[in-house]
């Protein structure tokens, strides 16, 4: 008979969904990617049952779903998911920069993922850059001290890089937001809160324009996603 009780249940399916959600933050899980039942229980070394309820979680976060008779994949997010996360990160992104302590510790975080961001473009790592990328918002989120806004904007973060996955170009996605950040950073630094903010906000625009067009060009070309 197994000792493990509902709170211990509940914290083992807690850390195995932040672990799948880190694996797609990193990439490692594709948008529309099938996911196999038991290689992952394996993998991950925890029950079948455990796995279904850890599934159950991440579908209402929508980053997986349930087809009759084809098993769990990784979710596709939709445009209009596209324009709420975006809408999402203007509010809490900019407002978190505008309002933050300068020496906020989180400043130290927002400057490895940067310079993180430089070493992987140097390296032509652009899946590295991608990453680095989403460590530097979660960096800008930590500004505000909130544990609430930090789990909520971790999941927004996994539906974002399901988003750029769908894309298939990292380097076209990336590669002009890494001088980007490093200004933010330095107007951050330098206690320019407010030009640091308004940077971002037209950041976050431009950012949701180009991945919008994309999307909607590769929805025409392939008459949607669904594989």
């Amino acid at each position: 008979m197994s000792t493990e009780t509902p709170s211990s249940a509940q914290t083992l399916n807690d850390r195995t969904a932040e672990l799948i959600r880190q694996k797609i933050v990193k990439g490692e899980f594709s948008p529309g990617q099938r996911l196999s039942e038991a290689a992952l229980s394996e993998s991950l070394d925890i029950s079948r049952n455990t796995l279904r309820e850890v599934f159950r979680i991440l579908t209402k976060e929508g980053l997986v779903r349930h087809a009759p008779n084809r098993g769990v994949s990784v979710a596709i997010p939709s445009i209009a998911t596209i324009i709420d996360i975006y809408r999402v990160r203007r509010l809490i992104e900019c407002q978190a920069l505008a309002q933050a302590y300068p020496r906020h510790p989180a400043r130290k975080h927002m400057r490895q993922a940067v310079d993180t961001a430089l070493q992987c473009r140097a390296a032509g790592d652009w899946q590295g850059v991608g990453t680095a990328n989403m460590e530097f918002h979660m960096a800008i989120v930590e500004l505000a001290d909130s544990e609430r806004l930090d789990t909520m904007f971790s999941h927004v973060l996994a539906e974002l890089r399901l988003a750029f996955g769908m894309l298939n170009d990292p380097e076209f996605l990336h590669a002009p937001y890494v001088d980007m950040n490093v200004k933010i950073v330095e107007l951050f630094e330098a206690g320019k809160l407010q030009e640091s903010a308004a940077m971002l906000a037209d950041y976050l625009v431009n950012s949701e324009r180009i991945v919008l067009a994309v999307y909607a060009r590769r929805i025409s070309d392939t008459g949607g996603f669904d594989k």
